[in-house]
């Protein structure tokens, strides 16, 4: 998957956390943190590809578990989570 295709799901996580006014402060925060390091992911890749994928990889469990998280009462930010795993994953990390 192309890093402009991550990207639009990336920015598609945030906009659903800017629409969601009812997500506690602390999933809130965990959430900004993992996008954040794997936006820093992504432009690392273009730079270096190791060390990048593996900074990534690091956080797809912790997507997957926000995404089961947020299932019930968020769910199509849970849906843009899985779109999101699905996509790291097809572009190999």
């Amino acid at each position: 998957m192309a890093p402009e295709s991550l990207r639009e799901l990336l920015a598609r996580v945030h906009e659903r956390l800017a629409a969601s006014s009812s997500l506690d402060r602390e999933s809130r925060q965990l959430l900004g943190t993992v996008m954040r390091d794997i936006e820093g992911a992504l432009g690392a890749r273009a730079d270096s590809a190791g060390s990048a994928d593996n900074a990534a990889a690091a956080h797809v469990s912790r997507l997957e578990i926000l995404a089961v998280k947020f299932e019930a009462g968020h769910p199509g930010l849970a849906e843009v989570l899985r779109e999101l795993v699905d996509a790291l994953g097809k572009a190999g990390i």
